[in-house]
């Protein structure tokens, strides 16, 4: 089958179109054809591996050293399930499904970056909602999982007063319509091109980050989320980490190790299907196209989600 392998840590030339052998399914696993897959901030993160000393070294205490000890990188597909295990009841041949390969911090698989992977059917794997293409499937896991995260630090009532920093991102985007959902007033925090977007999304009100007057437009919030963590700062940012009510609180991606439980991925769905949220798709690129499609996601400005056609 062909995937693109990562042959060593750095640039996105070390992404590689290679033939490898297709993968046979375990008893308990379902093998899917994958019609789509996506480029996460994640993904970036682990092809650079670039992050100072101690941080670099745990991280290539989990995914290798000197290169991935998976070379196939990526954990979001969506596809047709094509065999399945002797032990497999969940699902069928034939199924359309989407799925997300990180089921706890110490149970991964990654592979989606391929035409072909396979996943036991008890972790995060669905029936792709109908109403919804593979594509628009493959952006939903990552992001929704992580604002999903998030938000679960909150405990939003109807009216609540929320910020979202870096809200037009896979996290941030998603985070708009789960607080929306919750019945908060959202303000969105990101650059003023993606303004129609947030708001098509539900945001209430929007701030320029890149203004100089950004700070005059605070007010005080229940909650402050930071979809974008440390990676990216600046004065409008530190501002609002202190513009909260008593007892607000700041949440941030970069606090502790993101959970992502089962429950969660099957909201999604849920959600999903009854057309809560929305996936935000800004590129699609075919998987020959893997390294500048991880060029693109590098540069840190991409709205949503890049996605890939296999």
């Amino acid at each position: 089958m062909k995937a693109i392998e990562c042959l060593k840590y750095g640039g996105s030339e070390n992404l590689v179109l290679t033939e490898v052998g297709k993968p046979s399914p375990k008893d308990n696993e379902i093998l899917i054809k994958i019609h789509a897959t996506s480029v996460t901030t994640s993904d970036v993160l682990i092809r650079r591996m670039n992050e100072s000393p101690i941080p670099k070294f745990i991280l290539q205490c989990v995914f290798g050293f000197g290169k991935p000890r998976n070379p196939i990188l990526g954990m979001v597909s969506s596809g047709i399930v094509e065999s399945m295990g002797k032990t497999v009841s969940s699902f069928n041949i034939g199924d359309e499904v989407f799925a997300y390969g990180s089921v706890s911090p110490t149970k991964r698989h990654f592979g989606s970056y391929a035409e072909y992977i396979c996943l036991p059917e008890d972790w995060h794997i669905a029936l792709k909602p109908k109403n919804i293409s593979h594509k628009e499937a493959a952006a939903i896991p990552y992001g929704g999982l992580l604002a999903s995260h998030l938000l679960h630090k909150a405990v939003i009532n109807k009216g609540d007063k929320v910020l979202i920093y870096g809200a037009s991102g896979s996290i941030g985007s998603m985070a708009i319509q789960l607080a929306k959902n919750a019945g908060a007033i959202v303000t969105s925090v990101c650059s003023g091109r993606n303004f129609e977007l947030v708001k098509s999304l539900g945001s209430d009100f929007v701030i320029d980050y890149m203004t100089e007057d950004a700070e005059s437009h605070l007010e005080t919030y229940k909650y402050v989320i930071d979809a974008v963590g440390n990676s990216k700062t600046s004065t409008l940012k530190e501002k609002s980490k202190k513009a909260l009510l008593p007892k607000g609180k700041y949440i941030s991606i970069d606090h502790g190790i993101p959970l992502t439980p089962k429950e969660a991925f099957l909201n999604l769905k849920s959600l999903a299907e009854q057309e809560k949220i929305k996936p935000v798709i800004d590129r699609i690129y075919p998987l020959e196209k893997m390294p500048e499609a991880h060029t693109y996601v590098e540069k840190g400005h991409k709205r949503g989600n890049v996605v890939i056609t296999i």
